[in-house]
């Protein structure tokens, strides 16, 4: 029977912006894993965007699971485990080589093979596309301002 850890991770650990994600993240995980009667270690939770490889939390859990200490991961969807292109591919890397036996996600279905990895990789690329694409749209209102004369901040 596979082992799993729950992920759980919202982008800022300001207060009062996406204040209920974590919790309700947890809370359907929880039932999801629950309903499937999935067996769960331990629960993991970030306040770190995952634009950027280096995530305390994901690396230690990354390199538990590398140890063969938990074989699966539960999350929310694919963008709560990575927004970057080397964090997605070492879970696919990972699903390559059996370190990672399952993934399961609510809102998404995963299964172990070409086309299952395949569907991953263009989550873990919408969700970079997503990220990136926020980036200069935010740049350009910033430069609108500007020309207006308007300080932005």
């Amino acid at each position: 029977m596979p082992k799993y850890y729950i992920y759980a991770r919202k982008s800022t650990d300001d207060e009062d912006r996406q204040i209920l994600s974590i919790e309700s993240q947890l809370n359907e995980l929880r039932e999801f894993a629950k309903r499937e009667n999935l067996f769960v270690m331990e629960e993991f939770i970030e306040t770190k965007t995952a634009k950027k490889p280096g995530r305390l939390i994901f690396d230690f859990m990354v390199k538990q699971i590398e140890a063969g200490v938990c074989d699966g991961i539960l999350a929310w969807h694919p963008d709560r485990l990575a927004r970057n292109s080397v964090d997605g591919g070492k879970i696919i890397y990972l699903v390559d080589i059996g370190k990672i036996v399952d993934l399961r996600f609510p809102t998404l279905r995963f299964d172990n093979s070409a086309q299952g990895k395949f569907m991953l990789s263009i989550a873990f690329g919408q969700s970079k596309y997503y990220v990136d694409n926020l980036s200069e749209n935010i740049k350009r209102g910033m430069r609108e301002k500007l020309r207006r004369g308007i300080w932005p901040n």
